[in-house]
């Protein structure tokens, strides 16, 4: 099933499908018919960019029953979200800075992205999955603390668009389905988050068609379902994995460290 990446080779932005070790140079538009060029180009020549420009990035909460149970939370009659600014873009191997001044928890969060193929407004459920492009990896990195700083506000887009706190790729899985589907994390190598997409109170096609009928998607949009038990705080130095079955591994540092992964 293919693999779209985006990528940074001799001072300009492309797009292709990943084999192996190369990329299949494609032109055009992603998301409308694109053409492969006949170039292969060296995984290791690439710096790899956000599979997709998305101009709205929707997050989920409580969006999982293992979790919400472990919470006392009850599942919501509609999905429950906030958006990301899209100063948090990143992608795999991207180092995650710390805010500046900030001293308190900063927390990961693997989840299952879904990539907007079409425009779609008010979609019923039985037509949504033809407004999926594929499916990415997400990190939903959040400045914990900062949340309830005021008791009559939950400071939701604060405390999540801090530079780089939106993180995803390093792929987009094209022709998955997504309830078969295991979310992973594991921070300098050990096992933290391993859940099914399958417990969600919302699945993605849902998702999609219930946020639809609040607010008009594009091409490129993206929406992380939200996480499950497990996700906690980042120290300074550590190297962070979210993977999804069939899409690849996305890997970043938190802290001020460069240095980061670079292959899928």
């Amino acid at each position: 099933m293919p693999r779209w990446l985006r990528y940074e080779f001799e001072g300009r932005e492309g797009f292709g499908i990943l084999e192996d070790d190369a990329v299949l140079e494609h032109q055009g538009d992603l998301f409308a018919a694109p053409a492969a060029t006949g170039r292969r180009l060296p995984l290791a020549a690439l710096r790899l960019l956000p599979p997709c420009r998305p101009r709205n990035f929707i997050g989920l909460w409580n969006n999982f029953a293992e979790r919400a149970a472990k919470e006392g939370l009850r599942r919501p009659d509609h999905p429950l979200y906030f958006l990301k600014g899209a100063n948090s873009h990143a992608a795999h191997g991207d180092p995650i800075p710390r805010p500046p001044g900030y001293a308190g928890h900063v927390v990961f969060e693997a989840e299952l992205g879904i990539v907007i193929g079409r425009r779609c407004s008010q979609v019923a459920i039985e037509d949504a999955a033809a407004c999926v492009f594929g499916y990415t990896c997400v990190n939903d990195v959040t400045a914990r603390d900062l949340m309830r700083l005021d008791p009559a506000f939950v400071h939701w887009t604060r405390a999540k668009s801090f530079d780089r706190f939106g993180v995803f790729g390093p792929a987009i899985a094209t022709g998955l389905d997504p309830m078969t589907l295991r979310v992973t994390a594991r921070v300098n190598g050990e096992l933290r988050q391993d859940y099914p997409v399958s417990d969600m109170f919302f699945p993605p096609i849902e998702i999609v068609s219930r946020i639809s009928r609040d607010m008009t998607l594009e091409p490129g949009d993206l929406i992380a379902c939200g996480t499950s038990v497990g996700a906690g705080p980042l120290r300074d130095g550590d190297t962070i994995e979210v993977a999804v079955t069939g899409i690849g591994r996305l890997a970043n540092v938190f802290g001020d460290r460069d240095a980061g992964p670079r292959i899928p």
